[in-house]
């Protein structure tokens, strides 16, 4: 029968006669013989009955390709059903699963998968999906526990709360991505979130996040998935900073508050970049404040004023500038903008500011007057180009209290200069200053004739008196005498007693007949040298007496023991001691008259002899 069958297929050609023979001796080798002749043909169907009629897997390869061909899973199915009862090969399996999915038999599949077998169910699983088969896919990932793909496959079917469920169970951040790339694309910003959160903590996957969003337009969502994530543990850097960055850009009222709460926590360098760009200048001088770049603060400050300025807040930063002539910048601003505070700025920059600097640059630009406060905080350091410009204020104000004030108590400026200006002063209180100004520089002639010009009498009168030149002061006289000012002339010689001539003075009383005037100061001298005389006397008469106390008066020598040296000779007691045992007795002349009294005394060996009764 396998002969006359295979002449039929071969010789005969004809698969109608062959499958007619098939059915009348309807043997396993004949129906083998014409499934295969059938399945050259590409007749899948009528290939696949003789197959399964002849019960003949063997040929699982050429069916499974060809039918794959033909797109007959139906077929397939049933020919693969007969082969895995036969042979429990993984290939056949396999197959046999996709088959199901082709066929949509998910019934079928579920129950295979659930039973033992050997088939290639990830393999399988790769297909379905490949092929968009994703229910399929769907059941035999989860089959086999591959969370990964399962996610990616629900989020094609649309179930995202699964694909989520399933990416939090495989925990891949590749997962995580698609998952949350699918949800944006669909608009489901929350379960995106929800991925989202899984992503930002990597700050590597961080910018492709932040990409996707910014491409498609969703802003805000990807704002609340940036203050979402600051709270978690992983938080770092780069999600503080990018959310920074994005308020500059969508939400510029937000990115204070964000700055005064995290400024420790984001990249500083970028986030100024982004607020320069987006002209937040109040924000961008805060950064430049925490990051210590003071000179730029203050230089951001003063560009934009309007935003960016605030008193206190500048006032701390031009302090720790680094480059001094940031306060000259500093100085021009306040001029420009705020003119009634530029003396508390002054004030602020006053321990490291160039006041001779300062000074010339107010000056130059006619504003001394503005900074008078400051002036007279500074005075105290005795600078020169401060006080001179405090007293020309002054003068201009025509304080002469003040100006008495200053000049006395800070000498530090050119008191000649000063002088000169002060004696053509229309006041005569700043003429008087003129005065002063040269007695204190030893100028008498100057400051007298001054006074002269004034009639400022008393202090003419003081200061000829000070100067300890009689020339100034009897110049000073004969003014008065030309003038008549006899009362002046009296005065005067009161205050410059010391200097004064009295014989001159009484000449010039009697040439002008003023001796009424003159005699007090005539009495006082005859007072005076009156007493000169009486205490002359006294002192010629103590020295008399103590000199004729010093001419009577004994020498006489307390050291040693007295001795009698003018008794007569042989006087009991007279006799003296020798080494220590008496003298030995005299002899000789001496020994009995006055008249060689003492010539025959005995003296002890290292003393001297004592003397009394003779006056010196």
């Amino acid at each position: 029968n396998s002969s006359a069958v295979q002449v039929l297929i071969e010789n005969v050609e004809n698969l109608d006669r062959a499958y007619e023979f098939a059915e009348r001796c309807n043997e396993a080798d004949v129906w083998s013989q014409l499934g295969k002749a059938q399945l050259q043909q590409n007749m899948v169907k009528e290939a696949i009955d003789s197959y399964i009629k002849a019960n003949d897997p063997r040929a699982y390869l050429d069916v499974v390709a060809t039918a794959t061909k033909t797109e007959s899973w139906e077929d397939l199915v049933r020919y693969l059903q007969m082969a895995r009862k036969k042979a429990r090969d993984t290939y056949v399996e396999s197959e046999l699963l996709f088959a199901y999915a082709k066929t949509s038999r998910f019934a079928d599949l579920e129950e295979f998968i659930s039973s033992p077998n050997h088939a290639d169910v990830g393999k399988i699983g790769d297909r379905c999906f490949d092929a968009e088969m994703y229910e399929a896919a769907k059941l035999l990932y989860n089959n086999i526990s591959n969370f990964a793909k399962l996610a990616i496959t629900l989020v094609h079917l649309k179930e995202y709360q699964g694909a989520v469920d399933s990416a939090r169970k495989a925990n891949s951040t590749r997962t995580w991505k698609e998952v949350c790339f699918a949800c944006v694309d669909n608009q489901e910003f929350r379960l995106a979130q929800m991925c989202g959160l899984h992503i930002v903590v990597h700050a590597d996957e961080l910018e492709d996040l932040i990409t996707y969003y910014q491409d498609r337009g969703y802003f805000d969502e990807l704002m609340s998935l940036l203050e979402a994530s600051l709270g978690l543990e992983r938080a770092h850097m780069g999600m503080f900073s990018e959310l920074a960055i994005l308020y500059s850009k969508y939400k510029p009222d937000k990115l204070k508050e964000h700055l005064e709460l995290f400024w420790s926590r984001v990249n500083i360098p970028k986030v100024l970049r982004a607020a320069e760009q987006a002209h937040l200048w109040a924000e961008l001088v805060f950064l430049y404040d925490k990051y210590e770049e003071y000179d730029n603060a203050a230089l951001a400050m003063m560009a934009h004023p309007t935003e960016a300025w605030r008193e206190s807040h500048f006032k701390d930063i031009i302090t720790k500038v680094a480059n001094i002539e940031l306060y000259y910048k500093a100085i021009q601003f306040y001029l420009d903008f705020k003119p009634m505070l530029l003396n508390d700025l002054l004030l602020v920059l006053a321990p490291r500011l160039d006041h001779t600097r300062t000074v010339t640059f107010f000056t130059k630009a006619n504003h001394l007057q503005l900074v008078k406060p400051y002036l007279r905080s500074v005075q105290n350091l005795n600078n020169k180009a401060v006080n001179e410009a405090l007293n020309g204020l002054l003068i201009d104000e025509e304080d002469y209290n003040a100006l008495k004030t200053s000049i006395d108590a800070f000498d530090n400026f050119d008191n000649i200069g000063l002088a000169q200006r002060l004696e053509k002063h229309e006041l005569i209180e700043f003429r008087r200053i003129a005065a002063y100004l040269y007695k204190g520089n030893n100028r008498w002639s100057q400051s007298v004739a001054l006074c002269k010009k004034d009639n400022l009498f008393k202090d003419a009168m003081e200061y000829a008196a000070e100067s300890k030149n009689a020339e100034v002061a009897e110049d000073l006289l004969a003014y008065f005498l030309e003038h008549r000012a006899y009362d002046c002339f009296a005065a005067c010689l009161f205050q410059c007693y010391d200097l004064l001539h009295p014989d001159v003075i009484l000449e010039l009383a009697w040439r002008h007949n003023i001796m009424d005037f003159a005699m007090p100061y005539l009495i006082q001298v005859m007072r005076e040298y009156v007493s000169k005389v009486d205490r002359l006397e006294e002192a010629e008469n103590l020295r008399i007496s103590e000199k004729k106390e010093t001419e009577y008066k004994p020498v006489v020598m307390e050291s040693q023991p007295q001795l009698m040296l003018t008794g007569p000779a042989g006087f009991p007691g007279a006799t003296g001691t020798y080494n220590g045992s008496a003298a030995p007795p005299t002899t000789g002349a001496g020994a009995t008259g006055g008249a060689g009294a003492g010539a025959g005394t005995y003296t002890i060996p290292g003393q001297m002899p004592s003397y009394q009764g003779y006056s010196m």
